[in-house]
């Protein structure tokens, strides 16, 4: 494989997808020469099957606001590669959605549930509709509308969707109920649901929580306490949210904070009563970030990145590319010792560049954020067997399988100097065992 000709191809065929060219670039300069060690892979034209989804549904979805008027926006269902197990990825509701992104994540997803070892494909969904501002009534009826279409291509062994940013529990909620309804079934088609019918405890903090474990593992390597550490966290919504909950359990002190709109610094730490206040504020007022600075009388930044403030360790939980390669400098010129991604693909290429070059701790989103999906996949195990685990036993769950993810990176990506390129072991990691599955059954 000539990772450029391949890149020149899918650039040339799907033009002004920079977001999923980005993310084809970082896993095929990575595996190129470990592809290039199995010449069956080339004959098999592999890596193009696997870069290309399997299927592609976009959709128009027409629903009604509160005033009688009617709204239309478009929907999409990525169904990437299905040959570990059903495809699994999550539905995004954001006026940013369009196919790039959502290919990008789709194919990032492939490899982050094959990094889980759970039996899970990779895909991706979403919409251009944003929740910001509606009433729950319009959310419902949207999120009705929009399984109206999507519901005959999913199900508990075909395609199992989940949430993302602007879909929570409740619109999950929606989504499942109306799916219910259509396909007069009850079985495990959404994960995410809520505890009442089928939902999984530990769920809505597994993405936050998972990325905190996989990021003692990496300490661990450098003999690292994460106790008293400042940390820098983007994004104030569920990942980042939980983030931060497990980081004040640990005796770690997160300060910052953001939205759309700016961010927050706290120098005294973010406390579990001020956590309280932020998940009061955005998960039911549905309110800003500014508003803790104005609650608690501490810095906001308006339009500004959290980066830019002092802290040991970054934990970028907002969305893709928040981090560039002046905030990387940023970041290691002040002291920062690791960064853990919450977010898919938050950092660019430069960012990465920028860690790596400086030999600090480093955890792509893949890797770090693998424990949202790793609880979902536990979900769809609990549903399959018409049973629910205890906390403990779903954290207990989650705990190992963020350490194995880790030990996977260690064994791929350790480098000839000893310094782990965390970016190299999970995407090795994440494609071999996807690879080994496509070849075993054939040209499909």
């Amino acid at each position: 494989m000539k990772v450029q000709e391949v890149l020149n191809d899918l650039k040339r065929r799907f033009p002004n997808e920079s977001e999923y060219h980005q993310a084809v670039t970082e896993v095929l300069e990575s595996i190129e020469e470990v592809y290039n060690q199995h010449p069956e892979f080339d004959k098999a034209g592999l890596i193009e099957r696997l870069c290309i989804p399997d299927r592609i549904f976009s959709f128009r979805v027409t629903w009604v606001d509160d005033k009688g008027k009617v709204q239309v926006n478009m929907g999409y269902r990525i169904q990437h590669n299905n040959v570990i197990g059903p495809y699994k990825g999550g539905i995004r509701f954001h006026s940013s959605v369009n196919l790039s992104i959502l290919k990008f994540l789709a194919f990032e997803q492939t490899f982050k549930n094959s990094l889980t070892t759970l039996p899970m494909g990779g895909g991706k969904g979403g919409s251009d509709f944003s929740p910001r501002g509606k009433s729950s009534a319009e959310i419902m009826r949207f999120c009705q509308a929009f399984i109206l279409e999507l519901w005959r291509h999913i199900g508990p062994d075909t395609d199992v969707p989940a949430g993302d940013i602007g879909v929570g529990g409740r619109e999950v909620a929606y989504m499942y109920g109306m799916y219910k309804k259509l396909a007069k079934e009850n079985t495990g088609t959404f994960t995410g649901k809520g505890i009442e019918f089928g939902g999984s405890l530990i769920r809505p903090e597994a993405t936050g929580y998972g990325n905190i474990y996989f990021l003692l593992e990496m300490l661990k390597t450098g003999k690292i306490d994460i106790k008293g550490k400042k940390c820098l966290v983007s994004g104030s919504g569920n990942v980042a949210q939980y983030t931060c909950e497990k980081l004040i359990e640990l005796g770690a002190i997160p300060v910052t904070l953001s939205d759309s709109d700016g961010y927050i610094y706290d120098p005294e730490g973010i406390t579990r009563e001020k956590l309280d206040f932020v998940m009061d504020l955005k998960n039911i007022q549905r309110g800003r970030i500014r508003e803790y600075a104005e609650h608690y009388g501490c810095k906001y930044v308006p339009g500004g990145r959290v980066w830019t403030e002092k802290g040991d360790i970054a934990l970028p939980s907002a969305t893709q590319n928040e981090l560039n390669g002046d905030d990387a400098k940023i970041l290691v010129a002040n002291g920062c010792i690791a960064v853990s991604e919450g977010a898919n693909m938050p950092s660019t290429p430069e960012a990465i560049e920028v860690f790596q070059h400086a030999k600090i701790l480093y955890a792509p989103g893949k890797a770090a954020n693998a424990g949202g999906v790793a609880t979902s996949g536990l979900e769809m195990t609990q549903n399959s067997m018409r049973l629910g685990w205890t906390r403990e036993e779903v954290d207990e769950k989650l705990k190992r399988i963020m350490s194995d993810i880790h030990r996977q990176c260690i064994r791929y990506g350790t480098e000839p100097d000893g310094y782990i390129n965390y970016v190299k072991g999970a995407n090795i990691a994440g494609f071999m065992k996807v690879a080994k599955a496509m070849m075993a059954q054939g040209i499909l």
